[in-house]
């Protein structure tokens, strides 16, 4: 028997989580009141191999009867159940995004600010997601994306890694990444712009990555950066980060910042991380200006 309680963030994504769970053959139940879920779990565990995976979502959105959460799992733990937390986080800003675009209003926004209502749920939330198993940073998620972790938890049996990596190169000249937590300066590596036959291509291209690569200085940049993030990442996930965003930068974003962000990417996903690679300034005024 598999007990899942989904909780997390309004917005971050647990409806698209409710629905993937269903089509992975899951019995769901949206908006539970905790003060049900022992009654829930003995029905389930007592019906054999009738039910044998659920899951339950279980929100701020339930007003007071949430406060009963807590309550709740100790009563299970002393049944002799099994359950594990999946609460799925996301970045405040990505939240008032999703909830502008949707023109649906936050469960405490009473008001109508989302900011303080997103504050006084993370607070609300705290300790909830102290002891969640597995926590899912969607952010930088797309629908796809989110199936693929949920899917590696719950059907694949793989080893979870609650830490989402996101790689993302950029272009000095546009101004760093507001949201990046280490940024490597790959300006030092000779610059591909200023080869002719390679300025009109980009560091998704085989030229380009060629060309990058085949300085020894490269190639020991990434000895040390992977020796560095594989030092780092078990420390990040140990102190309960659940997003890290690397950013890899060069003059115009183009060129040497993505073909390394490419081999970082790549590198992590050889490792076994939870990985994600983007490119924001890939296609910024792309002849106009030095790489």
């Amino acid at each position: 028997m598999r007990f899942v309680i989904v909780t997390g963030l309004s917005g971050a994504g647990k409806t698209q989580t409710i629905r993937c769970l269903e089509d992975f053959q899951y019995f769901c139940i949206d908006n539970l009141p905790p003060a049900l879920i022992p009654k829930l779990s003995e029905l389930c565990y007592a019906s054999g191999d009738k039910i044998d995976k659920v899951a339950i979502v279980v929100d701020i959105r339930g007003g007071g009867f949430f406060d009963e959460l807590f309550q709740s799992l100790k009563t299970i733990e002393n049944m002799g159940y099994k359950y594990e937390i999946l609460f799925l986080d996301a970045s405040d800003n990505v939240l008032v995004k999703r909830y502008k675009e949707t023109r649906r209003n936050h469960p405490l926004a009473n008001d109508g600010n989302i900011i303080d209502a997103i504050e006084e749920e993370r607070e609300r939330l705290k300790e909830v997601k102290k002891k969640a198993h597995h926590i899912i940073d969607t952010s930088n998620l797309s629908t796809r994306q989110l199936r693929e972790e949920l899917k590696k938890i719950f059907i694949s049996g793989e080893k979870f890694e609650s830490l989402v990596i996101t790689v993302e190169s950029f272009g000095f000249k546009y101004g760093m990444p507001i949201d990046a937590d280490l940024v490597f300066d790959v300006r030092f590596l000779p610059n591909p712009y200023y080869i002719e036959e390679l300025k009109p291509f980009s560091g998704n291209d085989v030229p380009v990555r060629d060309y990058v690569l085949k300085w020894n200085e490269t190639q020991e940049f990434l000895i040390r950066v992977s020796d560095l993030l594989e030092f780092l990442i078990p420390y990040y996930i140990k102190e309960g980060k659940s997003r890290l965003v690397i950013a890899v930068g060069c003059t115009g974003g183009r060129h040497r910042s993505v073909t390394i962000a490419n081999l970082i990417y790549e590198n992590l996903k050889r490792n076994g991380h939870s990985a994600l690679i983007t490119h924001r300034d890939l296609t910024n005024d792309t002849l106009g200006d030095v790489r």
